[in-house]
């Protein structure tokens, strides 16, 4: 755990774990371990068992998807003394449908400090920066926007059953969200579809993308995008060199070959770096 504490730049274990110290690990979590499915192009398997992904995430100092960055987070939040749940939802899509049972994986965590249940989530693109009062019906302030957790009843899209709950953010809904708690290997099925099926965003996409300070930066294929203080500046990268130092210097990952980009034609396992790939 306290490689784990180093990785996301914490400068220890905290004294207790309440509420202030929950926030600070969100946070240091959010902008050190980045949102990636380059597993799912370089066809390794994503594994959701608590030490295959402190392997990944912490030894191998990579990122993930939703269920290996919040199930990592999982591992690291109980043995610091948190109590945290598994819960599932079902992600929005721009059309407004629904996607999959167990699409993603969130996580309700308790403090000992009183302060009330929180929604924490480092693995959903642009997510709250803080954890959100999992019982309060208002709205929440945040750095990123403004939140608000509704009964699914009430939000009128006709989805979900008794005691789900919709998780909006600017007033778009995010996710579907039950309530009961899972076990992590409850997610194996999601990961799996995301990880195969042709109609996954997963598959049809590579993602690498980390929110900083004053921004973000994401890497996508050959596409460098990188916004600071509202401006945006898109690059696309010259060789496969280039791409493996954006890699490196942005995200702090180290590749021994690129996964190969599924928008390019002719895109298969991913290839050897090449002579120049440590530069």
């Amino acid at each position: 755990m306290d490689t784990y504490l180093r990785r996301i730049g914490a400068p220890g274990r905290p004294e207790h774990p309440n509420a202030e110290a929950l926030r600070d690990l969100q946070l240091r979590h959010l902008r050190s371990v980045p949102f990636e499915n380059l597993s799912i192009h370089l066809h390794e398997e994503i594994v959701l068992e608590e030490e295959a992904l402190l392997d990944k995430i912490v030894s191998a100092g990579r990122g993930g998807i939703c269920y290996e960055l919040n199930g990592a987070f999982a591992v690291l939040l109980r043995r610091l003394g948190f109590r945290v749940d598994y819960l599932q939802a079902r992600v929005y899509g721009d059309d407004g449908r629904l996607g999959i049972p167990y699409d993603h994986l969130a996580l309700l965590v308790e403090t000992e400090d009183g302060a009330g249940r929180r929604l924490v989530d480092v693995g959903f693109g642009e997510q709250a920066d803080h954890p959100l009062a999992f019982d309060l019906r208002e709205d929440q302030p945040d750095p990123v926007g403004t939140f608000r957790i509704v009964p699914a009843r009430e939000h009128g899209r006709g989805h979900g059953q008794d005691g789900d709950l919709v998780v909006l953010r600017d007033g778009k809904p995010q996710y579907l969200l039950e309530t009961r708690p899972r076990e992590l290997a409850d997610f194996r099925a999601g990961a799996w579809w995301h990880s195969t099926s042709a109609v996954s965003p997963f598959t049809r996409s590579l993602i690498c993308s980390l929110p900083t300070a004053d921004g973000r930066v994401s890497l996508s294929g050959r596409r460098l995008t990188v916004t600071r203080g509202g401006e945006r500046h898109e690059e696309t990268l010259r060789d496969d060199a280039a791409v493996l130092r954006a890699y490196r210097d942005h995200f702090g990952i180290r590749l021994d070959r690129l996964p190969p980009d599924p928008r390019e034609e002719g895109g298969g396992p991913g290839r050897p770096a090449g002579p120049t790939a440590g530069a």
